[in-house]
């Protein structure tokens, strides 16, 4: 299916019970020719809410891309209310390098909704924002841990609003996070204009694992169905024992060396207990990291060389 060059996604132009794909236009490069990203519309037969899924905004976070990807190749828009709108790269200059920020060495996720008249990355964001989230009514964000570290699959959702703690809960997640949105968040600036939203935190950088992608697309066809947007079964966690955090902490270095983290992610560890040592480039044991307070690993780093106030492991707290 060939994919036309678009300037803006006009929903209203657009066929019922069909699929598109399409080349958005955000910015110019330095030539002068188009930046655009790769966008999905799935038009439901029949009238419903807009479902938005994005992924990649920082470019080497990429389970994200399959899961929609998957999503669209079995999808049947006939048996669609409503309308899935996509994009499964958001960063496109980083997604090619394979990096986390921006061709300025911004954070995309840390200056959402941008500036229309702003920097670089600041009118790239601006463009995004506007041309996409500003069409959805519910936004699925999709990330995953940084480089020289890991996460487990879990959801960072503001729990006390009613709307995205249902659509955190439907991911069946290992971990739920309570985290009120920040300014500067694509999900921050998706909720500052009523929309609710709920981020992704699927494993790994830079790889595609796929176990966690079927439990990804599972989580977002949950969505679907909570929304009434389509048909399928889902069968409720009401008793389920999915953790949730009410907060958070990373635990850092003290001190340069090479770093070994012990615990697994996933594991619940106690208040005192060893989480971590470090060695000098002997061999020697200079120093030991033991746990703050018990809790849950979210994630964790797994580059051994650490220099003084690198990461250890990010500790959720449960109630």
């Amino acid at each position: 299916m060939k994919a036309a060059k678009i300037k803006q996604i006009d929903l209203d132009l657009l066929e019922k019970g069909k699929i598109y794909r399409f080349w958005l236009s955000l910015t110019s490069d330095g030539f002068g020719d188009p930046l655009s990203i790769p966008i999905f519309v799935a038009q439901g037969a029949k009238p419903g809410p807009i479902l938005g899924l994005s992924s990649a905004i920082h470019g080497n976070e990429i389970n994200g891309i399959p899961v929609i990807q998957q999503l669209f190749r079995e999808l049947d828009p006939s048996q669609l209310s409503g309308t899935i709108l996509a994009a499964p790269v958001v960063n496109i200059p980083s997604f090619l390098r394979k990096r986390r920020r921006f061709q300025d060495n911004v954070d995309l996720n840390h200056i959402m909704p941008g500036k229309a008249r702003g920097n670089v990355s600041q009118a790239y964001a601006y463009a995004f924002f506007h041309k996409f989230v500003e069409q959805v009514d519910y936004l699925v964000d999709f990330h995953t841990a940084s480089f020289g570290r890991i996460n487990s699959y879990y959801i960072r959702a503001d729990m006390s609003n009613q709307v995205s703690a249902e659509m955190a809960r439907r991911q069946n997640p290992q971990i739920i996070l309570h985290n009120p949105a920040v300014n500067g968040t694509l999900r921050g600036a998706a909720e500052a204009i009523g929309i609710p939203a709920i981020t992704l935190e699927l494993g790994n950088p830079n790889v595609f694992q796929p176990a966690i992608i079927a439990q990804s697309l599972e989580g977002v066809y949950n969505v679907l169905a909570m929304l009434n947007m389509f048909d399928h079964a889902y069968e409720s966690q009401e008793g389920a024992n999915i953790p949730v955090c009410q907060s958070s902490k990373w635990i850092y270095t003290r001190k340069g060396g090479l770093l070994h983290v012990h615990p697994k992610v996933t594991d619940y560890i106690e208040k005192g207990q060893l989480i971590a040592h470090q060695e000098n480039i002997f061999g020697d044991r200079i120093a030991e990291y033991r746990a703050p307070q018990a809790g849950i690993i979210i994630g964790k780093s797994v580059s051994p060389v650490n220099s003084s106030g690198g990461r250890i492991l990010h500790l959720g707290i449960l109630k």
